[in-house]
């Protein structure tokens, strides 16, 4: 299993290069980038005289071609805009300082924001660590009791009523269940038993120990029940089918055999191999629920966490933010399946990365 991990912590390498460099080249031969938008906040902040701040007008210069919207400004202006990105540098320059800042995980400096992309990352963290472990616990507590039961009464009353309630949960999206929360609980059109947005009020500062801990999930609840209602049916399904399979297996057949209960055969027998399916999509599950599945959740109840951040960054054209997000969702994807194949091998001996050459 060492020799396994070594290889697997090596390819993470190459892995996250590529991605970047792909990622790298799209992203330069997108449109509307920051100097574009830069150029156009200069010519419209009080006519292009005030913005030059030399009160000349050059007629259309050479960088007009360049960039869209420069007709009106000097070359010199355009060519300190273009320094204050760093697109002064040729693009392969400009890709290889990133990487050597990536080393020590110096993502640079914000665009739009003026701080460090590794301090605004840490800002945001919070938030969406609060959205992903509390949603991920729920939906984990939700499915995976529910999946047990309805296999073990598959065909059943129970299987097929609850059927209906999955299907709905697998084809609404979380943030189509956010806005019907919002309209029904949120002072929409009915009650307003919920905050609408935020992450605390604004007395937070002033509240006891245990009123903190009542505002936070007061405002946390209907963005987690959002999460919940949009996520628990493809695990509940997973974990159904799993057991099924299990169950009709010849072991189960002999365990029942010697008597012992349905329980005993559940719990002892059917649920460590069960379970090793639903172990394996747990990184996926977690990528997904961290900085996917929370991204219109975050922008609907205006939660300021990774995803809103990513999203104003790619609509900015924030290259550093981009990057960084970038950077940081991929690492922990990479990890997390890195951990998911260890927790296999923890919870079945029998599986041996080694002896199948690591592949």
């Amino acid at each position: 299993m060492g020799l396994y991990i070594l290889k697997r912590l090596l390819l993470i390498i190459p892995t996250l290069f590529l991605i970047l460099l792909i990622n790298f080249v799209v992203i330069q031969l997108a449109p509307g980038g920051p100097v574009e938008q830069a150029i156009q906040q200069a010519e419209s902040f009080q006519g292009v005289g005030a913005a030059t701040g030399s009160g000349e007008i050059a007629s259309a210069s050479a960088q007009a071609g360049k960039y869209q919207g420069a007709r009106g400004l000097s070359e010199e202006m355009v060519a300190k805009i273009e320094a204050q990105y760093g697109f002064d540098q040729p693009a392969h320059v400009r890709f290889w300082i990133m990487l050597k800042g990536y080393l020590s995980f110096d993502f640079g400096t914000s665009f739009f924001k003026d701080k460090p992309v590794t301090q605004l990352l840490w800002e945001k963290m919070p938030v969406t660590i609060s959205l992903g472990l509390w949603s991920t616990l729920l939906i984990y507590w939700v499915s995976i009791p529910l999946g047990i039961k309805k296999a073990k009464q598959h065909g059943m009353f129970f299987d097929k009523s609850t059927s209906l309630l999955l299907a709905i949960g697998y084809a609404v999206p979380s943030f189509v269940f956010a806005i019907l929360l919002i309209v029904f609980f949120a002072g929409g059109s009915y009650f307003q038993w919920f905050p609408l947005q935020g992450l605390f009020s604004e007395n937070f500062a002033s509240l006891n120990f245990v009123d903190k801990i009542k505002d936070y999930f007061w405002h946390m609840a209907l963005p987690l029940l959002a999460i919940v209602l949009g996520g628990f049916a493809s695990l509940t399904y997973l974990t159904k089918y799993s057991f099924m399979e299990e169950m009709n297996k010849q072991y189960v057949l002999a365990a029942r055999a010697k008597g012992l209960s349905e329980n005993r055969v559940l719990y002892g027998h059917v649920f460590r191999n069960a379970m090793l399916i639903v172990i394996a999509g747990l990184p996926e599950a977690l990528v997904g629920i961290f900085f996917v599945g929370n991204l219109f959740i975050e922008i609907i109840f205006n939660l300021d966490g990774l995803g809103l951040l990513g999203f104003d960054a790619i609509q900015q054209r924030d290259y550093p933010v981009i990057f960084g997000t970038l950077f940081i969702f991929t690492l922990l994807g990479l990890v997390l399946r890195l951990i998911s194949d260890v927790l296999y091998q923890i919870i079945d001996p029998r599986i041996n990365f080694d002896a199948r050459g690591a592949k």
